[in-house]
């Protein structure tokens, strides 16, 4: 502390800015976001020229069955790719760590939205919930079996008619259950809109967070 001449006492030095929190936290990196919406892109993809070849009415609005058929091959082969070149990304490793990983407080949430209970305490969850976990693993292995049948669809010569029929009737119906869990994630994240500017932006609300992944950064 100093004086100065006149005065009655010693000057206090200036007390520094308080730093405030920010407001904002960082929840994705440029490589996930890119792997998301790549992935989102080639699955709505297959999903649409899935319903032109088999809904009667969408295959004659849309015609030129031999191109819908081709799109929808490339498509649906080249899904897996962006997660492979995602891999090289430290961040969405450690997500696939997180995505891959069931802790205790997962069954607690999945108790709460079975009994319509809201709120953080009802609803623990980590940087991602038991419900993204289990879309997650589910939309992983549907892709892997869509992959497998398509492939015995495509190259026909190389496998019995059995196994053609088999893969034919599993490829079709499972086709109907991702076109259906993919709309309800897309309705999910209509409802939910700084979720999608979380993945937009790469950045949500530091509130938001505490509100709805309030064990998040608590699971790294």
């Amino acid at each position: 502390m100093t004086s100065t001449p006149g005065s009655a006492g010693p000057t206090a030095a200036p007390t520094p800015p308080r730093s405030e929190e920010p407001t904002r936290v960082r929840r994705f990196s440029r490589a996930e976001r890119w792997v998301h919406r790549t992935t989102a892109a080639l699955m709505l993809l297959c999903v649409a020229t899935a319903a032109a070849l088999y809904v009667p009415q969408l295959a004659e609005l849309v015609g030129r069955r031999h191109l819908v058929v081709t799109v929808h091959q490339w498509s649906g082969l080249l899904l897996p790719v962006p997660l492979l070149l995602g891999l090289a990304s430290r961040a969405f490793r450690a997500d696939l760590r997180r995505l891959n990983r069931f802790a205790p407080y997962d069954s607690r949430w999945l108790r709460a939205v079975r009994r319509r209970e809201h709120g953080p305490q009802a609803r623990p969850a980590g940087k991602f919930n038991a419900g993204q976990k289990i879309y997650a693993a589910w939309i992983a292995g549907a892709t892997l079996v869509m992959l497998g049948t398509g492939l015995l669809m495509w190259f026909t010569g190389l496998t019995p008619l059995v196994w053609r029929t088999s893969a034919t009737f599993v490829h079709d119906w499972l086709s109907l259950a991702v076109g259906i869990v993919v709309a309800g994630h897309i309705a999910m994240a209509l409802a939910d809109p700084e979720a999608r500017r979380g993945m937009r932006t790469g950045s949500v609300a530091r509130q938001w967070s505490r509100d709805h992944h309030p064990r998040w950064p608590m699971d790294e």
